[in-house]
């Protein structure tokens, strides 16, 4: 078995355990870092909306690309001074096409750009492609991802709630995705990528891995923490980090395993094409799954555990288990406290873990259980094997032998 597997089943086993539930305020923290920053960049620079969102004419024409390609094409498009031009977008497709985006123009001024476009690459006008598209249908297009995006947050929150029959369940995995969504696009909004409906899959395929990770996990919470309050030995806090223990090298794995060829179409859609639906939809997905795992490893469990600890029920269980410990001179689940107990000559005694408290007290009773000083005859016959191996007979009792 390898490292990571071993490390992997030692986990599940309740061996060993990072107490990430214990360091929540550190990952809450790290988490209004990131989302602060992401709302500085959406506020300071924005999002830049591609022409489907905004409207305008794009343009296309083949060109062998150079180093001053970007700059000639964005000169011989503002020469044309057409009305409401503004600032026009030059991009590079590869190496041998060029694209050109404006703001919406009138059908005159939509010719006369198109001809500067075909002359500064050297082809007839005919041989430059542009298509346009209105406002309105961009604005439409914006409305509809919004709604999808809150159809989908409602959908989920329902799901969940009917799955695990707990509302604490889906609004810790709503916070979870929302989350994810802002630091999402707080990075798109901080390196600038325009925002398609390329994009706008990306982030609702992110949101459902995201979603399947964290259910992954809650799955576990649920199996760690059923019939908790009749037992003395952990709190719902313990049962929840042993959740994340268990599934951690699980997650880390399929995050690999996915970031692995969403890198690699990234690489190919922003270096080699330079532009278009691939490089939209594969950042989306990268940033995505990174974020997503995470919040499902240090975010949603974390929150799960502290609207749980808030329940009368578990705040009772809570001091009941923390009573039991300062009886016992234990500190916390799962970690070796030494304990100077009579007749054990101050032996290291270790604490039990949810899934291996059964195992274990089975195996410390009979491990503490007295030694007799000689052996006890017992009442019983014994049989015993003579070298060929066959049983032999026992001696009867006196009082039933056969005269």
């Amino acid at each position: 078995m390898s490292k990571l597997g071993t490390i992997g089943a030692r986990l599940h086993r309740g061996e060993v355990s990072y107490d990430f539930i214990g360091h929540k305020k550190l990952w809450f923290t790290v988490s209004l870092v990131l989302i602060a920053i992401s709302l500085i960049g959406l506020f300071a620079r924005g999002l830049a909306l591609g022409i489907e969102f905004k409207g305008g004419v794009e343009y296309q024409a083949n060109v062998k690309v150079t180093s001053s390609t970007v700059d000639d094409f964005t000169s011989a498009v503002k020469a044309t001074n057409a009305k409401d031009l503004g600032d026009p977008v030059v991009t590079t497709i590869g190496e041998d096409k060029v694209r050109v985006q404006t703001k919406p123009l009138a059908q005159d001024d939509i010719t006369k750009v198109r001809a500067a476009i075909a002359k500064e690459a050297g082809v007839s006008p005919d041989q430059v492609s542009n298509s346009q598209i209105g406002a309105s249908w961009g604005s439409q297009i914006a409305n509809k991802a919004i709604l999808a995006l809150i159809v989908f947050l409602v959908l989920v929150f329902a799901v969940i709630w009917i799955y695990f029959r707990e509302p604490k369940a889906s609004m810790a995995a709503i916070i979870a995705l929302l989350h994810d969504v802002l630091i999402t696009v707080g990075v798109y909004a901080l390196i600038g990528f325009d925002v398609t409906p390329a994009t706008v899959i990306g982030v609702l395929t992110i949101l459902g891995y995201s979603l399947y990770d964290t259910v992954v996990v809650f799955d576990k919470i649920r199996e760690n923490t059923r019939g908790i309050t009749g037992s003395n030995r952990y709190t719902y806090s313990d049962a929840t980090n042993l959740a994340v223990n268990q599934t951690i090298v699980r997650s880390i794995n399929t995050t690999l395993i996915a970031l692995m060829p969403v890198g690699s179409i990234l690489v190919v859609g922003t270096v080699v094409l330079g532009t278009g639906p691939l490089k939209d939809l594969s950042l989306a997905l990268f940033i995505g799954i990174a974020v997503g795992a995470y919040s499902s490893i240090f975010i949603a469990p974390a929150l799960l555990a502290t609207f749980k600890e808030r329940e009368p029920g578990m705040q009772a269980l809570r001091r009941r288990v923390l009573a039991k410990r300062a009886a016992t001179g234990t500190t916390a689940v799962g970690k070796p406290v030494a304990v100077a107990a009579a007749g054990t000559g101050g032996a290291t005694v270790a604490t039990d873990t949810p899934t291996a408290a059964g195992a274990k007290a089975g195996a410390s009773a009979k491990k503490d259980r007295p030694k007799a000083s000689s052996p006890v005859a017992s009442s019983r016959p014994v049989k015993s094997t003579s070298g060929a191996g066959r049983p032999q007979p026992t001696r009867k009792p006196r009082s039933k032998r056969g005269k």
